[in-house]
C-alpha cells in the first residue's frame, strides 16, 4: 500500500460512513438514513457494478420482481423481459431520489486508507471473545482518509461505525499466473480483462471485435456474454469465430422454468429447501435430510435432465461432471443468452477445454500441445474482492479477512466480522437474489446500530460462520464462496428472530410451504 502518512489536515467528525454506493451502499444508507451516514463513492455515480462493469448487452438474471427493494416495486414488475443494466440503473436512481438518500453521497470521492483509533480494549475483547462493544460508543474510532476528484491531496474523516459495500466485483482484475516467458508480454496482439472491456462504449467495442480472432478465457457469466457479442460483431463472410477457453465447466440454464414448472418449486420454497441441510440443524433434522437425500439428488437430476434436453451440452462437450445442486448451491447457475447456441451452431463460437494455458508470440498454448491463433485475448477471470478489502484495511484486521482454507470472510449473518471492532461489510454474501440479501441484512444492521438487540459473544458468532462454511463444504465442490442459497429461508428466519420479528412471513401455511421468498415478504415487521 502506497504511503499515505501525510500531515493529516483536521478531521471532520461523524457517526456512520458507508463506503460504496452500489446496491449494498444504497441500501445500508437507506436504512442507516435517521443516522445521516456520510456515503463514500468512488465515481460520479451510484450502481456500482451495474454502472461501471456491465457489457452493452449485460442484463438481470432474474425478473423484475426477484430483484427489487422491499418498499419499491418496479414500476413494471411484471413485464416478463430481463431488465438491462440501464434499467437496473435507473432502478437504483429512482429508489435513492424516492428516499432522499442521494443527499448522503460524496461523489468522486475513493477511500485510500482507514485506520483504527478505537480504544485497544475493543480489539481485546473481541480477541477474547469477552464482553460487549457499543456499536456507536460516542466517540470515533475509524479514521478514513478519502481522495476527491483524483487530488494528490487527502481528507480525513473520523467516524464511530463504518459500513464496507465495495463488493467483491469490479476494480481489481484477478490475472492468471503464467510461467516464466509465457505471459501477456510475449504476445503481439491485444490483451485486456473484462473490467477494460466494460469502459468501452458499443463501436469501440464492435472495432475490437470486428474481423479479429478473439479467444475469452472463462465460461460464467460475463464471459457467455462476451462471446456472444464477440459473435454479433462477426457475422457474415469476413467475420472470425470466437473461441471459449473452458477450464471449469458449470450448468446454464434457457429461463425459469423446467418440464413446465416453475423452477422456484425445486429449491426457492420452504418445503424445497427442507430437503437440504442447513446450520443449527437437531439430529432428528439431520437424520430427516439423510433419508431423503435420494428425493434431493433426484431433483437435481430431474433439472439436469431438462437442460440436456433443452441446451446441445452434449454436442458441443459442454455437459458439467458434477450434479446440478453443486451449482446452485455455490450460487454460480447461469441464464444462458437466447442467441448462445444459435451462434455456435453458425459457427461462430466455437469451445476450447484446457487446464491450462498460456501465451505464445501469436496467440495461446494449450496443456495438450495444441495452439490457437489470436488477435484479442479478453480475461473474463473475474475480480479480487479481498485484495480491495485488504488495501484500504490496516493491520492487524487486514490479516483476519480470509478463513483458510475456504478463502471466505467470516461473517456472522453475513455482515459483521466478529473480530474487527465497529464495522459492517454489506454485499459479501451471495443468494439466489443479492438485491433482497443486501437489504435484509440492512435492516438487520440498522436495528443492531441503534441497539435493538445485542450480538451474540464472538465465540458463538464464530461457531455459527463454522457451521455455514462446513455445511457449504458438504454440499458443493465450489464451497469457496459464501452463498447461502440452499438455505436462504433458514438464514432470513434466524435473522427476523434476532430482529424481534415473526421470521413466518406469509399468509397462510401452504403459500409458507410452496410459494417463494422474495422482498415483498419482508417490507412490514409482521
Amino acid at each position: 500500500m502506497a504511503d499515505l502518512h501525510h500531515e493529516t489536515p483536521p478531521l471532520i467528525i461523524s457517526k456512520i460512513a458507508v463506503i460504496g454506493a452500489g446496491v449494498s451502499g444504497i441500501a445500508a444508507a437507506k436504512q442507516l438514513s435517521h443516522h445521516n451516514p456520510v456515503v463514500f463513492e468512488a465515481s460520479d455515480s451510484i450502481g456500482g457494478v451495474w454502472k461501471s462493469c456491465a457489457y452493452n448487452s449485460t442484463k438481470l438474471q432474474s425478473a423484475r420482481k426477484d430483484y427489487e427493494f422491499s418498499d419499491f416495486p418496479w414500476p413494471n414488475r411484471e413485464d416478463p423481459s430481463f431488465p438491462t443494466h440501464v434499467e437496473i440503473v435507473d432502478y437504483l436512481e429512482s429508489y435513492a431520489k424516492h428516499f432522499d438518500v442521494l443527499k448522503f453521497v460524496e461523489f468522486n470521492s475513493k477511500v485510500m486508507e482507514l485506520r483504527f483509533v478505537g480504544h485497544r480494549e475493543s480489539v481485546d475483547l473481541a480477541a477474547n471473545a469477552g464482553g460487549y462493544v457499543s456499536p456507536l460508543p460516542g466517540h470515533p474510532v475509524w479514521q478514513i482518509a478519502v481522495k476527491r476528484n483524483n487530488s494528490e491531496n487527502l481528507q480525513w474523516y473520523a467516524f464511530e461505525f463504518v459500513v464496507v459495500c465495495i463488493g467483491k466485483y469490479g476494480d481489481i482484475p484477478r490475472i492468471p499466473n503464467f510461467p516464466n516467458n509465457k505471459g501477456p508480454e510475449v504476445f503481439q496482439g491485444k490483451v485486456l480483462h473484462s473490467l477494460d472491456y466494460c469502459k468501452l462504449d458499443k463501436d469501440a467495442a464492435t472495432q475490437l471485435l470486428k474481423g479479429k480472432k478473439v479467444a475469452v478465457i472463462g465460461y460464467k457469466k460475463s464471459a457467455i456474454d462476451l462471446a456472444v457479442e464477440c459473435a454479433e460483431a462477426n457475422q457474415g463472410p469476413e467475420g472470425q469465430p470466437c473461441t471459449m477457453v473452458v477450464r471449469t465447466l458449470h450448468w446454464t440454464v434457457p429461463h425459469y422454468w423446467v418440464w413446465g414448472l416453475p423452477f422456484f418449486l425445486f429449491y426457492s420454497t420452504r418445503s424445497s429447501q427442507f430437503l437440504h441441510e442447513r446450520p443449527n440443524q437437531g439430529i432428528l433434522r439431520t437424520l430427516l435430510c439423510y433419508l431423503l437425500s435420494p428425493m434431493r439428488r433426484g431433483v437435481s437430476k430431474f433439472v439436469e435432465s431438462y437442460l440436456l434436453w433443452k441446451l446441445p451440452l452434449q454436442k458441443y462437450g459442454l455437459k458439467p461432471g458434477h450434479p446440478f445442486e453443486e451449482d446452485y448451491a455455490s450460487c454460480q447457475m447461469a441464464i444462458m443468452p437466447a442467441n448462445f447456441f444459435t451462434e455456435a451452431d453458425k459457427g461462430n463460437i466455437v469451445f476450447k477445454k484446457s487446464s491450462n494455458w498460456w501465451f505464445w508470440k501469436e496467440g495461446i498454448e494449450f496443456d495438450d500441445k495444441t495452439k490457437m491463433k489470436a488477435d484479442v485475448v479478453i480475461l473474463a477471470t473475474g475480480y479480487d474482492g479481498k485484495k480491495k478489502l485488504k488495501t484500504i484495511l490496516p493491520d492487524p484486521f487486514r490479516s483476519l479477512i480470509e478463513y483458510h482454507p475456504s478463502g471466505i470472510i467470516p461473517l456472522y449473518r453475513g455482515t459483521i466480522h466478529p473480530l474487527i471492532p465497529n464495522m459492517a461489510f454489506v454485499g459479501y454474501i451471495e443468494s439466489v437474489a443479492n438485491l433482497h440479501t443486501s437489504e435484509l441484512r440492512s435492516m438487520w444492521l440498522a436495528r443492531y446500530v441503534d441497539e435493538k438487540f445485542k450480538l451474540p459473544i464472538v465465540e458463538n458468532m464464530l461457531e455459527q460462520i463454522y457451521k455455514e462454511m462446513e455445511v457449504s463444504r458438504r454440499t458443493t465442490r465450489f464451497y469457496k464462496r459464501h452463498c447461502i442459497s440452499t438455505f436462504s429461508i433458514n438464514h432470513s428466519d434466524e435473522i427476523c428472530e434476532e430482529m424481534g420479528w415473526n421470521s413466518w412471513r406469509k399468509s397462510s401455511w401452504f403459500a409458507e410451504a410452496f410459494s417463494p421468498y422474495g422482498s415483498q415478504d419482508y417490507s412490514h415487521q409482521n
